[in-house]
């Protein structure tokens, strides 16, 4: 077994309600592993986060091999160049791991920090296809693809023989996520007579979840709103539900459509950033345009009416998350580790 030691930088906040991220998983995975693993940050508030991340740096460069750093496209991508500078200052190789679906846009919108922040390092982990061209692109060949992973054995797969408009949506209320697209789907839906009902699990992050409730309730839609879940919490609740639909604007490879995958759940989704890597329209899921509730909605109805094509999708989409399995996963990153 592994006996390295690591410091893992991330966004570590499930105890604050918020979203369970990769520092939480794959962390404790290698920990599981034999890795002696460090993380940060638990702070809630941003600037003590940041501050927590570079103390973290400074306290353990002597004992870890390497760096983990979760690599968002959003404002935390600047707590990632951070880290990395002072990574370098002292001397600590880290491995940014690419978590944003937007980062082609940081890549050409803030090409002086990109390249000190990805050139940098020993080497990039890409969880998808998508990313590693885009990275390509912009002339970046310190790469290598390590897919976004579960354990397989905790999503037992159902087939839905008989679907219905039960739909179940899993993500942080984010706009950049468009969860009132959903909403519209259900509207739609209701008004071409399907009793169609939809739950949506996660956090709020910018007072999306709020908006959404409101119009909800406003037009007295059939919605519920749980809140943020556990893992094992949502994968039970998700045997009251037939559809899985992902709305958002942007995305990478995210791991609730690779969870739906799992669980035997058709996956309507739009067809942004790393999904369509992911994804093959009409053979594991059915993908559509953004911001295209009609489209969203007809692929629902068109499983309804063709129970067969939702099974088949199912199958395929179960078949092809299996390399996903950490069984399998693990061995990309023992390679990388090795000291």
């Amino acid at each position: 077994m592994p006996n390295q030691k690591l410091l893992y930088i991330g966004n570590k906040l499930e105890a604050s309600g918020s979203t369970v991220t990769s520092i939480e998983t794959l962390g404790s995975l290698l920990e599981q592993e034999g890795y002696t693993v460090y993380m940060a940050s638990t702070k809630p508030n941003k600037i003590w986060r940041l501050l927590d991340m570079i103390w973290a740096v400074l306290r353990y460069r002597r004992k870890v091999s390497y760096v983990l750093i979760d690599t968002y496209s959003t404002q935390n991508f600047y707590f990632a160049v951070t880290v990395a500078n002072i990574c370098r200052l002292v001397g600590l190789p880290y491995i940014p791991i690419l978590r944003g679906g937007n980062l082609p846009e940081r890549l050409r919108n803030n090409r002086r920090l990109s390249w000190k922040l990805f050139n940098g390092a020993k080497i990039n982990v890409s969880p998808s296809a998508y990313l590693m061209e885009e990275f390509k692109k912009e002339g970046y060949n310190n790469l290598i693809e390590i897919p976004n992973n579960i354990v397989l054995e905790n999503y037992p797969i159902r087939l839905r023989p008989d679907p219905k408009p039960k739909l179940l949506w899993v993500r942080s209320f984010a706009e950049i996520y468009n969860p009132a697209l959903a909403l519209e789907v259900v509207k739609l839906l209701l008004k071409s007579d399907y009793q169609a009902s939809l739950c949506m699990v996660g956090p709020d992050k910018d007072g999306s979840l709020e908006r959404c409730k409101n119009i909800a309730a406003e037009a007295s839609l059939p919605i519920k709103f749980t809140g943020r879940l556990s893992k094992s919490e949502w994968i039970d609740l998700s045997k009251d539900y037939d559809i899985f639909i992902n709305t958002t604007n942007f995305d990478n490879t995210p791991v609730s459509v690779i969870e739906a995958m799992a669980l035997g759940l058709p996956v309507v989704t739009t067809n942004v950033g790393g999904i369509p890597y992911l994804l093959e329209n009409k053979r594991d899921a059915l993908l559509v345009e953004p911001n295209d509730a009609d489209a969203i909605c007809e692929s629902v109805i068109s499983l309804i009416e063709n129970p067969q094509t939702a099974v088949h999708l199912a199958r395929n989409a179960r078949k092809k998350v299996e390399k996903f399995d950490w069984e399998e996963v693990k061995h990309l990153w023992f390679r990388i580790l090795k000291a």
